[in-house]
């Protein structure tokens, strides 16, 4: 198999093991199925906009030119810091997208990833959230009606707890044996009172197990702006990253956009859906 394709985030379904799908542009693909196979990724040295799709020299946010970079509300501030939202006040780079988005329901999380994390995410984005990231186990925290109100609830949890992944141990599934509803309830007894109406009741633990033949001891994450090959065994898949054989490591997510030539040694046949 061989297929010259822009990359983008790749998709995937909470199976056990989870299952991956990569968009090209012969139709979908399944990563899984290139486990244990020679996969071979090649830099062609262009980068097309994953909005307007347009060449750009630079990626800027996974895989924006500089132009939609600015005005896509993708890449407004308050992506990453929920807090900063406007939506539910009606303003916005796209109103409307803020409001399909962002004034919507919102979880606030406790996840497993290299530790114990907060975080948030709307609600249709359980649990393709916590795959993102690689979490081995996930609880709700609380629900809130729009992002803003579930940017303050992080904060306020994140006095106690990070809101951020160490990718190396992440990937080398290096993390506390800590059971998330205990986690929950301590974090709960410390939460501002103004906040506690909007605790989940729903205390289900989320167990995500990746499609991953070792543990690596080591890894080193590779870039394609560095080198134009990456190839190896495909050893296993976890948040976006892929494993090679030989310890190194690619995030296909930070390559958006990021045009290559994709091979296996064994025939995958696209599909005209992913799912």
């Amino acid at each position: 198999m061989k297929i010259t394709t822009p990359l983008s985030k790749m998709k995937a379904t909470l199976n056990s093991p989870i299952e991956y799908f990569l968009e090209t542009n012969e139709g979908g693909i399944s990563i899984n199925e290139m486990l244990d196979k020679k996969v071979s990724i090649t830099f062609q040295h262009k980068i097309e906009c994953i909005i307007c799709g347009k060449p750009t020299k630079k990626s800027f946010y996974q895989g924006h030119c500089y132009p939609c970079f600015l005005k896509s509300p993708h890449t407004a501030e308050c992506v990453i810091k929920p807090e900063l939202c406007k939506a539910h006040l009606g303003i916005g780079k796209d109103l409307e997208w803020e409001k399909e988005m962002h004034d919507t329901d919102h979880f606030v999380y406790l996840a497993l990833t290299s530790g114990i994390k907060v975080g948030v995410t709307r609600a249709p984005q359980i649990p393709t959230r916590w795959i993102d990231q690689g979490a081995v186990k996930a609880i709700r925290f609380a629900q809130t009606p729009n992002r803003y109100l579930a940017g303050l609830i992080e904060i306020d949890i994140a006095q106690y707890v990070t809101d951020k992944t160490a990718w190396q141990r992440m990937l080398k599934s290096e993390y506390p044996d800590l059971n998330l509803l205990k986690q929950k309830n301590k974090f709960v007894s410390l939460l501002n009172p103004d906040y506690k109406n909007y605790v989940s009741e729903d205390n289900r633990i989320e167990t995500l197990n990746f499609p991953q033949r070792s543990i690596p001891s080591k890894v080193k994450s590779v870039n394609f702006d560095k080198t134009d090959t990456v190839e190896g065994i495909l050893t296993g898949i976890k948040g976006q990253y892929l494993f090679f054989d030989n310890e190194l490591v690619l995030n296909i997510r930070r390559h958006g956009g990021y045009v290559v030539e994709l091979s296996c040694s064994d025939e995958i046949m696209p599909k005209d859906t992913l799912f």
